[in-house]
Parts: C-alpha cells; structure tokens; sequence
C-alpha cells in the first residue's frame, strides 16, 4: 500500500503479540490482493493484463464495485482509475484493511487499540485506562511536522475514525477534476463514522476543492478540517467535539506525516 501501518493495543504479553500478528496478517492479505506497489499482486497482474478483472479475487472485486460507488456518490471527484488508465485501489483498500484489522483486535477483546496506515487513523476505547493518558487521534501540521495542528481525544465508550489526505507530504499526487488546476487545499482530514467514508471523502475534498467541500460535507454525515494553501484553517461547524488545537503527542495515533509548507493562521468556518 505505500505506506507504514502501526497498530497499537492496551495490553501485552502473547495475547497482544497474537492480536497484532492476525491484525498485520490482514494487511499483507490486502496487499497482495491489491496493492500497485507488489508487481506479483493481483491488481498489478490485472493491469498488465495477465489477469481479467472477472477472475480476481473478491477482495479485488469487492473494493472495485466499492471504488465505482463512492466515484459516482462524489461526481467524480473520487475514482479508481488513474489518468494512464490503470485501476488504483489504495483510495478504499487502506481503509478496508485498516477497519478490519479493527475488528479482529475487537474479538480479541481489547478494551482499547489504534490502527494508523498513512494518513488514515482508526482508534477504539471502551474503557478508561487510568494508568496512561486517554487515546486519541492528532492531526499533524503541515507547516510544522513536529507539532500537532490539532487532537481529538476520546473518552470510552468511543470509535473515532480520521483520514487525512493532501499534497503537503507527497506533492500533488491527487488528481482535481478535469479544468480544476491545483487543488486550493493543502491537507484535508475527515472524521467518520467509518474510515472508508472518512478516507473517500477526505481525498475528494481535496480533488474537488471548495464546491466538494460544501456538497459533500452537507450529503454526508461527516465533519472536517482544512489547511487551505495559503495556510488559512476552514472547519465544519460540528468538527469533533473533544478537538482542540495543538497538543502534545502522548497517547495519540497521528493522522499524516507532513512535509513543511505554509503556516496555518485564520480560522474559518464552513456552514
């Protein structure tokens, strides 16, 4: 998939060593199935053509019929076709993975865990642990790798799913709509109920721009925060409560290693 994925449990010893190990085994079966970066797997032999879509796997199957939905629900401002042709997955693979290590650490009975793939985050507390500090997701500023633009703390029983997407990290390797030129936004983190929405919808904001920001954040239950290129901060107005600007790093999972950019400075809304 391109990317580091951490996962982190609230315990240790062999139970955690075991829930982690079939968490990551989740991840290599994704990425053999899917991943652009393996030329054995099964999406890089479908694009050379030695594999017919038809007779891939589910997984390929699934999360292409997954990919076309979501392309048609925002106008085109997602797809997984990129601008040689090729089909590229990444944009609902991670997330799929990610929520589905999730769920094999869940019936391993964790009372908490974090799962962090790029710029995708996805934590979990059902119970308080009153020895370390409360598990969170902090979003990196771009202007600063080192500190945190903001921090989403959550207090259990809670899921929280983040996905951070943009061109500060990896240069503008989102496609913007036909005629859009650069997208106006530098980073853009989307928090969901799950992670494929967050992740879809973070990368068509970027793609799209303004206009997909407004339609997208009033069609969809989400809430988000933008890094405008200038370095001007726009944010729904139900951006997540227990979200506060800065922060320190202890007990969160990051959403997005960026590289220095501009600074953030004014702070908008977006109704």
């Amino acid at each position: 998939m391109g990317t580091v994925v951490s996962i982190r449990v609230g315990g240790t010893g062999e139970h955690a060593d075991a829930a982690t190990a079939a968490a990551s085994a989740v991840f290599a079966r994704w990425e053999a199935h899917c991943s652009l970066f393996d030329p054995d797997s099964e999406l890089s032999r479908v694009g050379r053509g030695e594999l017919a879509l038809v007779d891939a796997s589910a997984d390929v199957r699934d999360a292409y019929a997954l990919a076309l939905h979501w392309r048609d629900a925002t106008d085109g401002a997602f797809t997984p076709h990129r601008g040689d042709g090729l089909i590229d997955l990444n944009g609902v693979v991670k997330a799929l993975a990610v929520e589905e290590a999730g769920e094999a650490l869940d019936r391993a009975g964790f009372r908490g865990w974090a799962i962090g793939a790029g710029g995708d985050v996805l934590v979990a507390q059902t119970h308080g642990d009153p020895a370390g500090p409360p598990m969170g997701i902090g979003i990196v500023d771009p202007a600063d790798r080192s500190a945190l633009l903001a921090r989403i703390d959550l207090d259990p029983p809670r899921r929280r799913a983040v996905a951070t997407s943009g061109s500060a990290e990896r240069g503008d390797h989102i496609c913007t709509l036909p005629g859009a030129g650069p997208s106006p936004f530098l980073q853009v983190s989307v928090a969901a109920a799950d992670l494929v929405t967050a992740d879809v919808l973070a990368t068509a904001i970027v793609a799209g721009g303004r206009t997909s920001l407004d339609d997208l954040a009033d069609r969809h239950d989400i809430d988000v925060l933008v890094v405008a290129r200038g370095g001007g901060l726009l944010a729904t107005p139900g951006w997540p409560r227990g979200a506060h600007a800065g922060g320190d790093r202890s007990g969160a999972t990051v959403a997005g290693g960026q590289h220095p950019q501009s600074a953030a400075s004014s702070v908008g809304s977006v109704s």
